[in-house]
């Protein structure tokens, strides 16, 4: 609505015939507008938790609880890079089909705990060597490299993790 004052007048003149058209439109537009806005804020409000959702049961995403963590996974696969991936590439075994890093094989051969992945990594047994600096029989122990037992627990630790997340990706682990 429009006030118009004339100065040397006492009274007020409103004019609401031009602005009646103007009126209709405007709220015309808001009733458009509304629905609109209420989509978004309905979006704006459902979005963060069905984000959070989607990322807390996500099977690829397992986010590292710390720092110290991040760093042990990738430590991890660049020890099973150096030291496990020409037998073992993606979990698999080019030498032994069912005696691979996937859970399921790992359980059948009565591997699939941590502490037994040490100790296979460590001592070796059939025709994986052991890696261990106190390894014996030589004959079952690698001739190349020794690992440190803090290395075989990180290897044993990374190789657990990745079973259980059926092998993702692992990528070249920063080698």
């Amino acid at each position: 609505m429009l006030l118009s004052a004339t100065p040397n007048c006492n009274s007020s003149f409103i004019s609401t015939a031009p602005n009646q058209k103007r009126g209709k439109q405007e709220a015309e537009a808001q009733l458009v507008v509304k629905p609109q806005q209420q989509e978004l804020k309905f979006v704006q409000r459902l979005a963060p938790p069905l984000f959070a959702a989607f990322l807390a049961l996500s099977p690829i995403i397992a986010p590292p609880v710390s720092y110290g963590q991040a760093i042990d996974v990738q430590r991890g696969a660049s020890l099973f890079n150096r030291a496990c991936i020409g037998c073992h590439d993606a979990g698999g075994n080019i030498l032994q089909p069912g005696a691979t890093l996937f859970l399921k094989d790992l359980q059948r051969n009565g591997i699939d705990t941590e502490e037994e992945i040490y100790r296979i990594t460590y001592y070796g047994k059939g025709r994986m060597p052991g890696f261990g600096e106190m390894c014996t029989p030589r004959g079952q122990c690698t001739f190349g490299a020794r690992l440190q037992e803090d290395e075989i627990r990180l290897l044993a630790d990374f190789v657990k993790s990745q079973a259980d997340q059926g092998w993702p990706n692992i990528g070249n682990g920063g080698d």
